[in-house]
């Protein structure tokens, strides 16, 4: 097999056009991971302020939240026999910040204990 002198320094050619896609498929999946970590942490921030609202004590709710995902904003909500705690934090900037901030929302729902349903 000849090798052509056209064909010289066509892998320099695809490369050069592949790298920066490649580049942005690996910013993608960076990204990608760092917003299902920030779920995570979110959803464990909401499951132990439900517990805690669950047994009529929402200031703890409130310090448990903040220990498990600092700067998060909580919201209160249920009725039925039940607690609904809302956890959101705008904190996961994709791409290292050339995309907008993404609002990361959990939320867990958590029956009322009988003794913190009467006052």
């Amino acid at each position: 097999m000849r090798s052509d002198r056209r064909d010289r320094g066509m892998v320099t050619a695809e490369l050069a056009v592949c790298l920066p896609v490649l580049v942005l498929v690996l910013g993608v999946a960076i990204s990608a991971v760092s917003v299902v970590a920030e779920r995570v942490r979110l959803q464990d921030a909401a499951r132990e302020a439900a517990r805690a609202a669950g047994r009529g004590d929402q200031v703890v709710a409130r310090r448990l939240a903040e220990e498990a995902a600092p700067g998060v904003r909580l919201t209160f909500s249920g009725g039925g026999g039940s607690t609904v705690v809302a956890v959101a934090r705008a904190r996961v900037r994709p791409l290292g910040g050339w995309l907008p901030a993404i609002t990361v929302t959990e939320q867990c729902v958590a029956a009322v204990e009988p003794k913190a349903a009467s006052p």
